[in-house]
């Protein structure tokens, strides 16, 4: 038995970094960093098999190498952008 979690979804997705605490992230899910406000987004780790996250993740890396001074996985697209390649997911 299945279910969706859309409501919560745009909950976990809205944290802001402002407000953030590193322990606040649920098992399983991780905190990924985008767009120029560096805004904050909690996105389950299953994310990171599919093809389109990959694609984003070497971009990361191209960019921000694995050395990356804010601590995070900071990824180098719009906020509008991430939304719309995660969104398709689930």
């Amino acid at each position: 038995m299945g279910f969706r979690l859309h409501g919560i979804r745009k909950a976990l997705f809205a944290t802001n970094l402002a407000s953030s605490k590193a322990g606040d992230v649920p098992k399983g899910y991780l905190a990924v960093y985008v767009g120029e406000k560096m805004t904050r987004f909690v996105i389950p780790v299953s994310y990171l098999n599919q093809p389109q996250f990959q694609d984003l993740l070497s971009q990361t890396a191209e960019e921000f190498g694995y050395d990356h001074p804010i601590g995070g996985l900071t990824i180098p697209c719009s906020e509008d952008v991430f939304q719309n390649i995660t969104c398709c997911f689930n």
